[in-house]
């Protein structure tokens, strides 16, 4: 057998090593029901060749026949975010078993590099499109085109049900509301709350379930003890925003028992800020989190936090993306599916300190400010009748 101008092994490949015609050796390979006319043993000669070969069928001329590349795009806005990696692992083995290959592409949180990458699905005409959503690329365009050329899609993280597309969102509102009331329950009164940076739809939403439990405690949450993150812009800027806000908080906000912080990493943040200080969590201040990431499980302590279930909503989103290719891809209203968060409880909460103490701390912060001291005031909790938080 001369030498092969491809570098995959062909039909014509086999078909000239086993002595047989190019369609006998596809009618075989392809199990078509012609094949049983074929010879046992022929189908099994040309199979036995195949084999040796390493023969595999070829996806795209199979696509080619029939209208179909098996392939959906799967566009996460930064892979290294640990917030992605469950939702990857439920799209990809969802779609593994119903046949399909993911097509994964980091966009990197970067808006350009989103568009082309879209694009590109588009261009390989992919069968259906899953974004894990983001702030990044909220204002595209390109999402428009992909329903324009009927391709089924659904974005995780974002609500975009208004344009027609299948969505999936965590209940951001219930879930702030099970933080405060857990802290609510365990005794805290004074809390700080580290809410998300402007962008991020998610921040709203939790910020009045937390305020929900307040009011039904006639309480009200002092604007001293109340943060924001600057914009993200990698899956660092959580911490490292937390890291900041502590500092800040101990430097001169009044005292407080519990932070309620915008996610997990942002949480892990708080909770180095508060050790650099000399303070203990939780026996000093509890943290709580958001989301339940594998770095919240592992660190010391445990984060405290409301779970998102990650891996589930990536599993519903190749589900629906599969649902909508079979059923064909004529124009659909857009669906919102709103998933339940549920508690986790760790080690970074329990009830506050019986006793008021000082803290002597040192805060490590540039060279400017090296040598510092500072007092950290620990709240020592009223009476339940004579608690209430002075607002503006």
């Amino acid at each position: 057998m001369g030498q092969r101008k491809s570098g995959h092994v062909t039909l014509l490949d086999i078909a000239r090593a086993s002595g047989f015609s190019v369609s006998t050796v596809s009618i075989v390979l392809s199990e078509a029901p012609l094949s049983q006319n074929v010879a046992a043993t022929t189908r099994e000669h040309i199979r036995t060749i195949a084999r040796q070969l390493g023969y595999h069928p070829d996806a795209y001329a199979r696509s080619l026949r029939r209208r179909s590349t098996q392939t959906i795009g799967v566009l996460a806005f930064d892979l290294s975010d640990p917030f992605c990696t469950p939702i990857m692992r439920g799209i990809q083995g969802t779609l593994r078993a119903a046949g399909y290959l993911p097509l994964m592409i980091d966009a990197q949180a970067q808006r350009k590099l989103f568009d082309s990458s879209l694009h590109m699905i588009l261009e390989r005409r992919a069968d259906g499109v899953i974004v894990i959503g983001c702030w990044v690329f909220e204002e595209t365009n390109l999402l428009a085109d992909i329903k324009k050329n009927n391709v089924p899609i659904v974005i995780i993280g974002r609500d975009l049900a208004s344009r027609g597309i299948d969505s999936i969102l965590v209940d951001n509102e219930a879930g702030g509301a099970i933080a405060a009331r857990h802290l609510e329950q365990l005794g805290h009164r004074h809390i700080a709350v580290i809410r998300g940076p402007r962008e991020m739809v998610d921040s709203e939403p939790r910020w009045a379930g937390i305020q929900s439990v307040a009011a039904e405690g006639g309480l009200q949450f002092d604007s001293r003890l109340v943060f924001q993150l600057p914009g993200l812009a990698d899956p660092s800027s959580g911490f490292e925003g937390g890291l900041e806000i502590a500092r800040k908080m101990l430097r001169s906000s009044p005292p407080c028992s519990a932070v309620i912080a915008f996610d997990d990493l942002t949480a892990l943040g708080v909770v180095r800020g508060l050790t650099e200080a000399g303070l203990r969590v939780p026996e000093d201040c509890s943290v709580m989190g958001f989301d339940d990431v594998l770095p919240a499980e592992v660190a010391t302590p445990s984060i405290t936090t409301i779970r998102q279930p990650l891996k589930e909503m990536g599993c519903q989103a190749a589900e629906l993306v599969v649902q909508a290719i079979r059923r064909g891809r004529g124009a659909e209203r857009g669906r919102l599916y709103k998933p339940s968060p549920e508690l986790v409880v760790r080690m970074s909460t329990a009830p506050p300190s019986s006793k008021a103490i000082t803290v002597e701390t040192r805060l490590r912060e540039d060279s400017s400010d090296i040598g510092k001291r500072l007092t950290a005031k620990i709240w020592k909790p009223a009476p339940k009748s004579a608690l209430h938080l002075k607002g503006d």
